[in-house]
Order: C-alpha cells, then structure tokens, then sequence
C-alpha cells in the first residue's frame, strides 16, 4: 500500500485543519463528522475528499484512518461499534488515534484490532486551534517503531514535531501529563495576578514581568494578555475536556501508588469550575471560578477591581 488515500473521522477545531492539510498535501482523503456541515466544508476545498456515512465505509476506503475525537471513549465507539472501523479494516491498514484519550481504551482497541491485522498508533498533539491551523503542531507518539516509521509523513505535514515515547498508549500517558501541568500552571498564575491586584499591582505588568522571569510558561506568554485581561475568555479548548485530563493522569497516579499532591489540589479547583461554570465552557473560565472565589478581578489596572 502507498498508504495515499487516508481516512479522517473527527472534523471540529483540531481536526479540521488537520484534515486540511494532508488533502492540500495531495492525499486522497475519505472523512466524517457528527457535523456533516464540517465535511461538506472540507468536500468544498478538495476535489480529492469524499464524504462517508459510517466508520466502517471509512475503513474500507483507508489505508490509515485518522481520528481527532473527544476522548478514548468515543474513539473506542467508532473503533469497535456497530459499524465501526474493524467492521471496513483490511489486514495491513492502521489507526492513527489524535485525540486526547484514557492511555487504557488505547490499548483495548489495539489489542481489538491486532486480532484483525491493523495496526495502531496514539499520537495526541500540543500547540491548541492556532498549531493545527499552522501546521506547527507537536506529536506526542506511542506505537511500534515500524508502525510510527509509516505515519511520519502525515506527521511532517500536519505538525512541527515528533516525539515517540514508547509502546501504544505512551503518547496518551504524555498527553495527559502534559495537560494537568498546563491546567496547574493556569490556576496558579491566576491566584498569583490575584494576590498581586490584592496588593495594588497592575496584572498586565505583572505577565509582563513574569515572561521575562522564573514564572514565565506557555500561558503567560500565550494566555493571560490574549484571554484574561482582554476579558474575552476565549480559548476553544473545552473545560471539561482539561478535567478529563487531569482525571487520566491522577487515575494513573492512584494505579502506580504515585502521590500528587499539587496535582490533586489543583484537580479540585478545576472540578469545582466544571460545577460550577456552565457547559461547554472554556478552559479560561477556570480563571473567572477562581476570580469570583477571591472576590477580585484580574484586568489591567492597579486598582482591585471585584469579580463579578
């Protein structure tokens, strides 16, 4: 197989860029969403994009399918379900699994698929909406050497990076630390700009300060002047989704007798936000949870203003 003509299932903020690259890159694609909006969208850009109606039909038209879903969950569904991908797979075809997923269901379903003679990969990605748009995105890899040596490629056209971490499901373990270090570095710098605020400091000038220190990470740099103190709140990354996260990589803690005390911490703020925020919230609103718990509110300024 040339391993040209690709399967993609999953076509929302991530996966749709994604998706857009490898047809712009001249693959053949064959794709489906919940939102068939989205792949008629995708149809309209490509000539080389067809539209399926099950994962099965995917799979049959595949040399490797893609998927950007919610989470191993929905992932072990079109995997495995009534007509699911196993149910299209020829022997020699692959799974490559993008999304954010519990590192356990990973391994369920490349067991699952083994027994048919595909092969899978989990290859959740870094670098949020503007990495897939750009095509800079970092690939967080666990499958068979020679297996992962075969989806390079779509890698190379869709990411930045690469970064094979060990057997199937280590990408997931990855991804999961990953996320629950973001998650903990956003509660903290937000409880830090409070008490900074508290203490008559402007909180633009303290991000300022903090990209040029020891405090500096990806949300000082990224997140607080763009989300926070522009009071957009806005990052299209889902709140509940950081939970499901942060959830993977205490329950992998809990099963290996590892003790995350900060993480544990940090988890309960994020669950008391999903509580208390409505659904489908962004992640930035974890930062108005923790501005209303204060009482003070982080925008430019030196004078505390209070949360509404």
């Amino acid at each position: 197989m040339d391993d040209r003509s690709i399967g993609f299932i999953g076509l929302g903020i991530m996966g749709g860029p994604m998706a857009g690259h490898l047809a712009a890159a001249g693959y053949r694609l064959t794709v489906l969403d919940l939102d068939r909006a989205a792949a008629e969208r995708l149809r309209g850009r490509f000539d080389t994009v067809q539209l399926a109606d099950s994962p099965a039909e995917v799979a049959a038209a595949s040399d490797v399918v893609v998927t950007m879903l919610p989470s191993g969950r929905e992932v072990r569904e079109v995997a495995l379900g009534d007509r699911g991908l196993i149910e299209g797979f020829k022997p020699g075809t692959l799974l490559l699994d993008t999304s954010s997923a519990e590192p356990w269901l990973t391994r369920e379903v490349a067991v699952r698929l083994a027994e048919r003679g595909v092969a899978m990969v989990d290859a959740p990605v870094s670098g949020a909406e503007m990495g897939a748009i750009a095509a800079e995105l970092v690939f967080m890899v666990g499958g068979e050497r020679q297996d992962v040596a075969r989806v390079r490629p779509l890698f190379q056209i869709m990411g930045k990076k690469i970064f094979h971490l060990g057997p199937i499901g280590s990408g997931h373990v990855m991804k999961s630390i990953n996320n629950t270090i973001t998650a903990v570095t956003l509660v903290s710098t937000a409880e830090g700009l409070i008490l900074g605020k508290q203490n008559g400091l402007d909180p633009a000038v303290m991000n300022e300060v903090l990209i040029e220190s020891t405090g500096m990470s990806w949300i000082t740099h990224t997140h607080i002047a763009q989300r926070i103190l522009s009071r957009r709140f806005d990052d299209p990354f889902k709140l509940d989704l950081m939970v499901k996260d942060m959830n993977i990589a205490t329950a992998l803690a809990a099963e290996g007798g590892i003790g995350v005390p900060v993480w544990a911490s940090a988890q309960n703020v994020w669950r008391e936000a999903q509580a208390a925020m409505p659904p489908h919230s962004s992640v930035s609103d974890v930062v108005r949870h923790v501005e209303h718990s204060a009482g003070i509110e982080i925008s430019p300024g030196s004078q505390a203003n209070e949360a509404k």
